[in-house]
């Protein structure tokens, strides 16, 4: 239950915020100010709800403590205050999860990975279904949808595919969708009708910003070479690709879909920033796996999540037992949301369960 005390602190600072901004502060103090008012606004309206919910039951408690009240405005306030002891519960947990702690990178724009994994041709074919599915989705939500780089499939779908994601809260939903992703259906080159099971990882990376992680040039090694492969032809006549170790981390990334040397060294920078952004918060989530373990999306890309039954219609996604018989719907984008918004209840739960949960526990 929130305190009147709490209560208070978040209207004040709030009013505080407000005092702040009209002392024309320097630019960086003022974006700082608005940027902390703008998320505080719908808090700060629940809270303001909930403590307007509190005070007219208290209110009501008194009228009905009257004992000169006249009968029907005394089921009146009855009625009205039985509304408001079974609304208040709902309000406060709307304010709790208004309170959780944010993940920071929940604003930020994102880099989707999607690879082929165990199926061969057939698994390449998956991702390119995966790939376009999360395409229509950044469609119906009005993100924008930038492709990285490609690397086609033999026969048809993507080997590996990477694109940037920008547009409003894109990291917060799709980071549940890193992971293990298999697909139960008859392949078209399968001449007996036997079902296969394929897969595709999907990684989903908050982008990074210089100022988030600072690649010195003694760390890095810099391979120029000849693209090659589908669409290659027009760029290999010249070392345009460019392949770049992060010594440190090991980490590797390739770029070859530019002619220009200089856009494919500007590509694999931004992925290989983006890699090094998330194996840092990895191992900050790691130092607090005790607390993550009952939640859902902490991006473990070994971990299977879903799988997709075409012979049923049927999608389940194994973290939270959720089985929709949309299939159709969700490949095409239209009913991901289903899925993605009862993964963010789930884990709000666990981190609220979480929160409450006695120390010695």
């Amino acid at each position: 239950m929130l305190s009147e005390q709490k209560i208070e602190q978040l209207l004040g600072r709030q009013a505080e915020i407000e005092r702040k901004m009209s002392e024309n502060p320097d630019p960086d103090a003022y974006v700082a100010l608005s940027k902390e008012f703008s998320e505080l606004q719908p808090v700060v309206a629940a809270v303001r709800k909930l403590k307007d919910a509190r005070s007219e039951l208290e209110d009501l408690a008194q009228m009905l403590d009257d004992k000169d009240l006249d009968a029907e405005m005394r089921e009146m306030a009855q009625d009205e205050k039985k509304a408001l002891e079974d609304s208040i519960p709902e309000i406060e947990h709307d304010v709790s999860i208004l309170l959780l702690p944010k993940d920071a990178a929940d604003d930020r724009n994102a880099i989707l990975e999607v690879r082929a994994g165990t199926g061969g041709d057939e698994a390449a074919l998956f991702a390119g279904d995966l790939f376009r599915m999360y395409q229509r989705y950044a469609e119906i939500r009005g993100w924008k949808l930038e492709i990285i780089s490609v690397s086609d499939g033999d026969v048809g779908g993507y080997k590996e595919i990477i694109a940037g994601v920008k547009g409003e809260g894109v990291f917060a939903r799709l980071k549940y969708e890193s992971g293990v992703h298999r697909v139960q259906r008859v392949p078209e080159t399968e001449g007996s009708g036997r079902i296969h099971t394929s897969a595709a990882t999907v990684a989903v990376l908050p982008e990074a910003e210089e100022v988030d992680v600072t690649i010195e040039e003694k760390d890095i090694r810099v391979d120029v070479f000849r693209a090659s492969g589908p669409g290659g032809q027009s760029v290999n006549t010249t070392d345009s690709a460019v392949r770049i170790t992060h010594i440190p981390t090991g980490i590797v990334v390739s770029q070859q879909d530019e002619k220009s040397q200089h856009k494919n060294r500007a590509k694999a920078l931004k992925i290989l920033r983006a890699r090094i952004f998330d194996a840092e918060r990895a191992k900050v989530d790691a130092e607090r796996a005790e607390a993550r373990r009952g939640q859902v999306g902490s991006g473990d890309r070994s971990e299977r999540i879903r799988t997709y039954n075409f012979p049923q219609g049927r999608v389940t996604d194994h973290r939270i037992n959720l089985t929709l018989y949309k299939l159709d719907q969700v490949v095409a984008g239209d009913a991901l949301d289903e899925v993605i918004d009862a993964l963010i209840t789930e884990d709000q739960a666990a981190r609220l369960a979480a929160i409450n949960e006695p120390e010695d526990a």
